[in-house]
């Protein structure tokens, strides 16, 4: 992670420069909302995705900086929709704004974000860009609403599950990639290398964070532990889990997981069962699968150190533990 800071550490600090910039409003509640959500620390490895891949592509103008803070626009509307949606209270260990704010703030300017960010991708004037990011924010509200479908659903398959990492959370840092690469003006073959990379990228660092919400502590993990499984979301490890337990701890399961609110032990209870049939160890394969592969896409460029960059970010996601 180091080596992929290092190189696009100036352009990092523009595009935080240009958050403050593209927040403001007359409306004081949206830049405070804003200013809120996007100060409060997270590892900005979508916009680093979309910088490391025009350096990658070689380059060489001023727009990948805006882009790169669209993209992040785009990631924080998405979170301010979800936090309402999952009811959380915590965010990267900080209350969530819909705890501060209430829900009626964070969805309207989640809201704001979103159309913010067309309107910044439309002054950046690449079309081709605009359809890759338009089309990316269509699927992860097409992935925020088959999750709520599949809510509690003990049926869950492995298969259907990826579909829904793919939609909710790989599909923006395939477009964080993507765009890099068409700035980059690189062969068809090249932009669809990246495209793949950051899609494979996106599903390894979903299931690391669906393992953590099975053995990380709270302090680091910056949300509550346990959420997931109030919530009624049904992660790779329990999908595993429920697959090969037995017919009573699967009764157990479905009784916790159908519960409004968790009750002192049924957190512990699923926990046993997770870690006994080997549920984050399973998982941990899984993404590790994915996180070589999308390595391999990274052959059809030739050794430099922002492919070396990519290939240690790729090595960060399965090894993070927050």
């Amino acid at each position: 992670m180091h080596a992929a800071l290092a190189l696009v550490g100036e352009d990092l600090k523009n595009v935080e420069l240009q958050f403050r910039k593209d927040l403001e409003s007359d409306v004081y509640l949206i830049r405070k909302v804003g200013e809120y959500v996007l100060a409060s620390g997270g590892k900005r490895i979508r916009p680093a995705l979309l910088l490391l891949s025009s350096k990658l592509c070689g380059y060489q103008g001023d727009r990948h900086v805006p882009l790169a803070s669209v993209i992040e626009f785009i990631h924080t509307a998405t979170l301010l929709h979800d936090d309402v949606v999952d009811n959380a209270t915590l965010r990267r260990g900080n209350a969530s704004a819909n705890e501060v704010w209430g829900n009626e703030a964070s969805v309207l300017v989640g809201d704001f974000l979103f159309s913010k960010s067309f309107s910044l991708m439309v002054d950046a004037g690449d079309l081709q860009v605009l359809k890759v990011m338009s089309n990316a924010t269509t699927i992860i509200a097409e992935g925020e609403v088959l999750q709520l479908l599949c809510t509690s659903d003990l049926e869950m398959s492995h298969e259907r599950y990826i579909e829904v990492v793919k939609s909710k959370t790989a599909v923006l840092l395939s477009a964080a990639c993507e765009a890099g690469a068409i700035l980059g003006g690189v062969s068809p073959e090249q932009v669809a290398a990246l495209r793949d990379y950051g899609m494979d990228l996106g599903i390894a660092f979903q299931l690391m964070d669906d393992t953590l919400d099975y053995t990380a502590v709270e302090e680091q993990f910056g949300k509550e532990i346990g959420h997931d499984l109030e919530e009624g979301k049904i992660t790779l490890p329990l999908i595993h889990t429920l697959r090969r337990c037995t017919d009573e701890e699967r009764e157990t399961i479905a009784a916790i997981v159908e519960k409004d609110a968790m009750e002192p032990g049924d957190f512990e209870s699923v926990f046993t069962l997770v870690h006994k049939y080997g549920g984050i160890q399973y998982t941990t394969e899984v993404a590790t699968e994915y996180t070589s592969r999308c390595k391999s896409h990274l052959n059809v460029f030739p050794d430099s150190s922002e492919r070396d960059a990519l290939i240690e970010l790729a090595d960060y996601v399965v090894s993070r533990k927050q």
